[in-house]
């Protein structure tokens, strides 16, 4: 029998040729706290029915890794579907609408969510578990596909197939259940021992087991104000007609892209001069703009004062980037590099300082931070507020009370912003936020700063861990959501970031990375970017800008 070479963990390993890599995994299932899911074979994702036919290296991947936590959402979702379906009948309707903590807000439309029926559900999906089912994917002619579909009432997979170019389709399935998630899913069903159903006032939420706090379950208990914002998003997404990419591609398809456009951004606009209404009407003199990167905070303050000034009061802004303490004395993070992402890189002695004076109604010089030379900076700018204008401070620190601990709740104004998905694929796979902030930086990084994919998605987990610590904490604080994410803004981006995510190769540690995210905007039609008005926040990425970043 003929053999490979199969570098695995650093080890040189001489498999059979023909070897799948479920049967391999069972010779490393010990090294892993928990069961293997899928694997990496030469930086690209498998799931472990793949055969090994040549020499490889080869990575398994369990909870603990970003992808093998991927793959278990992905396949605890499909399990969830199927109980629902085998309780309450085949064609239910069941939407993954949004996720919030890595946990996943679910609706089953036309049916009211009692304990009883989540127990009912739970109890199905316990028993898919003990049955131990492989999860195996079927290659079927479009047709067939498209009847199974039908059969199971995944109306939002036929919408979509539509737009599929190839003869094939395939689908994932074990007992009598038939669908597609994006991505790999775990080999049995007797994997998914760890999920939770919880009921919520909308729904329920589909719970998964948290790193941080050692795979356990982490308490949601509390309504958040994020989740009245993916409500708002929802209620933005069916305005529009265009709650899934099926139903934004036909949509284009019918349409074009102006009407698309034109109402998003309006709604957008509306959106912005309700907050300044709101500013005026509390008097409040200091507004703080927080929120994580490539959410368009710099646009969004833009045109808040300029709403602002339709009120009939002068508005300045400050960024809190231009407070940087000089880079030789920044903070640097465990692996030695600069960290700029924490509140320490700030001065905020003098934010305080300064903004405590502009209140008093004195001249203060701003600073300019030189990013070349790594310095603070004065160049003449002057503010000096009279009794009526407002300060609009934005930054990724905005709501750190650090940053406005000398301020009054009664005169200062805080403003979360994020880009917070409104569509999601189809009824089963969402849009993750840190996609559409990933694919947005991406986008702007090669625009404006010289910066290749690999670059990009190199950095984007150390910008993700300092959001969470910086960041996401103070988001319940504000006293105002803004949702920065606009419903066509993926068939835009896509035309810019194909060809740099096409660009890595398959020996780039990013290269696994790139190839998710050409699988997740390949559902995208293209898009023109021309009608975009130049006010908008996709400006801030794409180019073409009224105002200056």
């Amino acid at each position: 029998m003929a053999t490979i070479t199969c570098k695995i963990n650093g080890q040189a390993v001489l498999v059979e040729r023909g070897t799948t890599l479920l049967e391999l995994s069972a010779k490393f299932a010990h090294v892993y706290k928990w069961p293997i899911l899928s694997a990496k074979v030469d930086n690209e994702l498998q799931d472990l029915s793949r055969k090994l036919l040549y020499d490889a290296t080869v990575e398994f991947l369990d909870l603990s890794d970003p992808n093998g936590f991927r793959t278990y959402q992905r396949s605890c979702t499909m399990l969830l579907i199927y109980a629902a379906k085998a309780v309450l009948g085949k064609k239910t309707r069941v939407i993954v609408a949004h996720s919030i903590n890595k946990n996943y807000s679910c609706e089953i439309p036309d049916h009211e969510i009692t304990d009883d029926l989540l127990a009912q559900i739970d109890a199905k999906m316990r028993e898919a578990v003990a049955a131990n089912w492989p999860i195996t994917k079927a290659t079927l002619p479009k047709e067939e596909a498209l009847h199974i579909a039908d059969a199971l009432g995944l109306e939002d997979k036929i919408r979509i197939l539509k737009y599929r170019h190839n003869l094939t389709v395939s689908f994932y399935h074990f007992d009598w259940m038939y669908n597609y998630l994006y991505g790999e899913m775990a080999p049995n069903t007797g994997c998914l021992t760890h999920f939770k159903l919880v009921r919520r006032p909308a729904g329920f939420m589909l719970q998964f087991p948290n790193i941080g706090l050692d795979y356990a379950f982490a308490d949601i208990s509390k309504e958040t104000k994020v989740a009245e914002v993916f409500a708002e998003a929802k209620q933005w997404a069916r305005i529009l007609k265009a709650d899934t990419v099926g139903a934004l591609n036909d949509k284009i398809c019918a349409l074009g892209n102006g009407e698309i456009i034109r109402v998003t951004e309006a709604l957008h606009e509306k959106k912005i001069a309700l907050l300044a209404d709101r500013i005026m009407q509390e008097n409040r003199h200091i507004v703080f703009i927080a929120g994580p990167s490539s959410s368009g905070k710099t646009t969004f303050a833009t045109r808040l004062a300029i709403q602002l000034r339709v009120n009939g009061v002068v508005p300045y802004t400050i960024g809190l980037d231009n407070y940087y303490i000089d880079r030789e004395f920044c903070p640097r993070d465990a692996d030695g590099n600069f960290d700029f992402e924490t509140i320490d890189a700030i001065d905020t002695a003098q934010i305080n300082t300064d903004l405590n004076a502009l209140l008093a109604g004195q001249r203060v010089q701003i600073p300019t931070f030189n990013f070349l030379t790594g310095k603070r900076e004065y160049k003449g700018r002057f503010i000096q507020l009279s009794p009526n204008d407002v300060l609009v401070v934005e930054g990724i620190h905005g709501l750190n009370e650090r940053v406005n601990e000398a301020i009054t709740d009664t005169e200062k104004f805080k403003i979360f912003i994020s880009p917070m998905t409104q569509i999601n694929i189809d009824d089963h796979n969402r849009i993750p936020t840190t996609d559409t902030r990933l694919v947005r930086r991406m986008v702007r990084d090669y625009q404006y700063r010289g910066a290749s994919a690999a670059q990009t998605i190199g950095m984007w987990p150390s910008v993700l861990r300092g959001e969470a610590k910086y960041i996401f904490p103070y988001q319940e604080h504000a006293d105002a959501f803004f949702n920065s994410a606009l419903v066509y803004e993926m068939c835009v981006l896509k035309q810019y970031a194909e060809p740099m995510l096409y660009n890595l190769q398959p020996s780039d540690a990013e290269y696994t990375e790139a190839r998710r995210l050409i699988r997740f905007l390949s559902a995208f039609l293209g898009m023109p970017g021309e009608n975009i008005p130049a006010n908008s926040i996709l400006r801030e990425f794409i180019g073409g800008s009224c105002f200056s970043h």
